[in-house]
C-alpha cells in the first residue's frame, strides 16, 4: 500500500482536505490521514446551569484538548504538531503514550489507534462477521445497495434514523460524539453536517470502511470544514480517556461485535456522567425470552441455530446488557426487527 508523502500535499478540495486518487475496491491507492480535535474530560454541570453555559464549557474544552488515549493503558496520548480537528493538522501530528512508550501514526487516511498498530509479525484472527466488513468489496457496496436492504427488516431509512437519534442525543448537544462501527460514515457525515457537536469521531475497525468514509466525505459538497476525524480502533478497547466523551452512536452495529458485553462496557467507561449511548440493531424474534427458551439457548447455540453469523438479541437482552454495564434510563423504539435504543451514564 503506497503511503502519501507529506510533500505531495499540493492541492486541497472544498473542505480543506488534501486531494488524492479516489480509493477503489482494489485498494491500490495512495492514502493520507484524517483527523479530529477531541475534547478531554468535560465537566458535568449542575442542572441549574443554563444550557448555553454548559455548551460553552464543552466547546471551550474541545478547543483546548485531545481526548485520545492509549488503547493499552488508557493514559492520555501526547500530541506533537498543530492543534485542530482537520485532516492536515492530524496528518502533521505525532501521538505517543509516555507510559507505554508506543507511538501511534496517522500515515493513512485515518489515525490508527489499535493495539496491534505497528506490529510486523503478529496477526489476529477475527469472527466472520468482523472480517466481512474489512472486505474491500463489502465496504464499497455498503452505501451502494447493501444498507438499502435493511428496510425489509423495518429500518426506517438513514434520514429518519438520524432524526430519531438526534432526539435521543439532545443531552449531548455541543459535546464530543463518537460514531463507533461507523462503516462508510453514513451517519458520521450527517452528525458532522448538523453542526450539533463540537466534534465527531468516525471510528471503525475496518480499514476499507474508513477509506470509503474518506472518499465519500471529500466528495460531499454540502460539508464545509467539518469537525470530524477518522480513527481505526477496536470497539472493545476504545482509545479514549474515561469520562471524556459526551455521546456514542452505534448504527446497525451491536449484532456485528465479537463481544457486545465488552464493547458496551467500554462505551460506558468513556461516557461522561449524563452521556448518552444510542444504537440500532436487528432484533431476534425467533425464540422469545421465556424460561424454556433460555434453558434451550445453549443447545441452539451449540447446534448453530442462532448467532451463527451475527449476535441478534431480544429487546430484553439488550436492556439487560446496557443495565449490567452500568447504564440507566434505558428506552427504545421498535419496528419489526428494527430497534433503536438509548441509555445514559449515571
Amino acid at each position: 500500500m503506497a503511503s502519501a508523502s507529506l510533500h505531495s500535499i499540493n492541492s486541497f478540495n472544498h473542505i480543506g482536505f488534501p486531494t488524492y486518487p479516489s480509493s477503489s475496491i482494489s485498494t491500490s491507492t495512495s492514502l493520507l490521514v484524517l483527523t479530529r480535535k477531541s475534547p478531554s474530560k468535560i465537566r458535568s454541570t449542575s442542572s441549574t446551569v443554563p444550557l448555553q453555559t454548559d455548551l460553552s464549557i464543552r466547546k471551550e474544552s474541545a478547543s483546548r484538548n485531545d481526548s485520545f488515549s492509549c488503547p493499552i493503558c488508557f493514559e492520555p496520548l501526547t500530541r506533537k504538531g498543530p492543534p485542530g480537528l482537520n485532516l492536515p493538522a492530524i496528518y502533521r501530528s505525532a501521538f505517543k503514550c509516555q507510559k507505554c512508550n508506543k507511538s501511534y501514526s496517522s500515515k493513512d487516511i485515518y489515525l490508527d489507534l489499535t493495539i496491534t498498530n505497528g506490529s510486523k509479525d503478529y496477526t489476529e484472527s477475527y469472527p466472520t462477521r468482523t472480517e466481512l466488513f474489512r472486505n474491500p468489496l463489502v465496504s464499497f457496496l455498503y452505501e451502494r445497495g447493501w444498507r438499502q436492504n435493511f428496510s425489509r427488516s423495518g429500518f426506517p431509512g438513514p434520514d429518519e434514523e438520524f432524526k430519531m437519534a438526534q432526539e435521543y442525543l439532545k443531552p449531548a448537544e455541543g459535546g464530543l460524539l463518537v460514531d463507533v462501527s461507523c462503516g462508510s460514515g453514513l451517519f458520521s457525515r450527517k452528525f458532522a453536517k448538523s453542526g450539533t457537536y463540537s466534534g465527531v469521531i468516525a471510528l471503525d475497525f475496518s480499514e476499507n470502511m474508513l477509506r470509503q468514509c474518506y472518499d465519500l466525505l471529500i466528495k460531499d459538497e454540502t460539508i464545509s470544514n467539518p469537525n470530524l476525524a477518522l480513527v481505526r480502533a477496536d470497539v472493545s478497547r476504545l482509545p479514549f480517556s474515561s469520562g471524556s466523551v459526551d455521546a456514542v452512536h452505534a448504527g446497525a452495529a451491536l449484532h456485528c461485535w465479537p463481544s457486545p458485553s465488552n464493547a458496551v462496557a467500554e462505551i460506558s467507561r468513556i461516557l461522561r456522567s449524563g452521556g448518552v449511548f444510542v444504537g440500532t440493531t436487528f432484533l431476534n424474534f425467533s425464540f422469545g425470552n421465556s424460561a424454556s427458551s433460555q434453558i434451550l439457548k445453549p443447545f441452539r447455540q451449540s447446534l448453530g441455530l442462532t448467532n451463527s453469523t451475527y449476535n441478534n438479541f431480544t429487546e430484553e437482552e439488550i436492556e439487560d446488557l446496557c443495565t449490567s454495564c452500568g447504564l440507566v434510563n434505558y428506552t427504545c423504539k421498535v419496528q419489526q426487527s428494527f430497534i433503536m435504543f438509548s441509555a445514559q451514564k449515571p
